[in-house]
């Protein structure tokens, strides 16, 4: 059960257009931004961070999909797990691909840009960090520096997200909770404390 409640999409009428885009993408409006807005300031930077991290750049949105799951796997943030599972499959990733995404360094799915891109993501997310200089030399084979940014920016993104809702324990939404458990429940998922 969360801390505090989502309040509703209509509290501050300059954030509603961006509760309908949620809504009209993702089949919902996530309950984290809904508890956010208690301090509109902080709904608002998130919002534009969050555009200008997935969705601009030259990394694939699916690529930045299923670094933002495999940052959440490794923190072990259900809530995002289960948003980045439907992201993930919203922005074309395969459903065999998102339920091997823990196996990315032996799966024959991930071609090996990818598999580097997902090694430096998980080694970014877990405490301690063990992002070092051999997993950068393997992504620079494949990414220049910008999308290393981008890279990198994702999964700190993740970090965010991952410490505001478990630390909130933020209620997961229904249909985000039913991709997760059709996509990774057969791996042990469970909304947890998300429920």
């Amino acid at each position: 059960m969360a801390h505090l409640k989502p309040l509703p999409k209509n509290i501050h009428s300059d954030l509603e257009p961006k509760f309908d885009h949620y809504h009209s993408t993702r089949g919902f409006i996530p309950n984290s931004i809904l508890t956010m807005q208690r301090r509109p300031a902080i709904a608002k930077a998130f919002m534009q961070m969050n555009q200008v991290v997935l969705y601009e750049g030259t990394v694939s949105e699916e690529l930045k999909m299923l670094i933002s799951l495999i940052a959440s796997q490794a923190a072990g943030c259900r809530y995002c797990q289960a948003h980045m599972a439907n992201l993930s499959k919203i922005y074309s990733a395969s459903k065999e691909k998102i339920e091997a995404v823990w196996e990315f360094k032996t799966s024959p799915l991930f071609t090996d840009a990818e598999r580097s891109a997902l090694n430096l993501a998980y080694k970014g997310a877990v405490v301690p960090n063990e992002a070092n200089a051999q997993d950068f030399e393997w992504a620079k084979k494949y990414f220049d520096e910008g999308q290393i940014v981008e890279i990198v920016a994702a999964l700190a993104l993740f970090g965010y997200l991952n410490r505001w809702n478990d630390t909130m324990a933020t209620d997961l939404e229904d249909y985000p909770k039913a991709v997760a458990t059709d996509l990774i429940g057969n791996k042990g998922w469970t909304a947890g404390k998300h429920e």
